[in-house]
C-alpha cells in the first residue's frame, strides 16, 4: 500500500507564497515522475509542474518563472514552491506519482489534495 500525503496549502493574498510538500509512503521500491495538478471550481484537472527522478523539469506555462518544483529522492517528497502567487491561482492543488512498488510493478497514486486560496 502507497499513500501521499500533501501539506502546506492555504489563504494567501496575491503576490504572497506558499510552499506544498507531498511525502510518498508505502511499500515503494522507486519513485519515477513525481507531478503537481490543480483543479479550479467547473474546471478539468491540469498538470502544473513535474519533475523526473533525475531532476528535470517541466511546467504549465501559467506558472513558469513562479512556481518551482523540487524532489529530495531520499525522503520521497515532492515540493512545489509558488511565488509571486495570483487568485488565477486558487485550486486545489493534487500530487501525483508514478512508482515501482515492491512487488515490482508499476503504479500512479494521487493524494488527498490540499486547498490554495489566493484572495485578491
Amino acid at each position: 500500500q502507497v499513500q501521499l500525503v500533501e501539506s502546506g496549502g492555504g489563504l494567501v493574498q496575491a503576490g504572497g507564497s506558499l510552499r506544498l510538500s507531498c511525502v510518498a509512503s508505502g511499500s515503494i521500491l522507486s519513485i519515477n515522475r513525481m507531478n503537481w495538478y490543480r483543479q479550479a471550481p467547473g474546471k478539468q484537472r491540469g498538470l502544473v509542474a513535474a519533475i523526473t527522478s533525475g531532476g528535470s523539469t517541466n511546467y504549465a506555462d501559467s506558472v513558469k518563472g513562479r512556481f518551482t518544483i523540487s524532489r529530495d529522492n531520499a525522503k520521497n517528497t515532492v515540493y512545489l514552491q509558488m511565488n509571486s502567487l495570483k487568485p488565477e491561482d486558487t485550486a486545489v492543488y493534487y500530487c501525483n506519482a508514478d512508482l515501482y512498488v515492491n512487488s515490482g510493478r508499476r503504479q500512479n497514486y494521487w493524494g488527498q489534495g490540499t486547498q490554495v486560496t489566493v484572495s485578491s
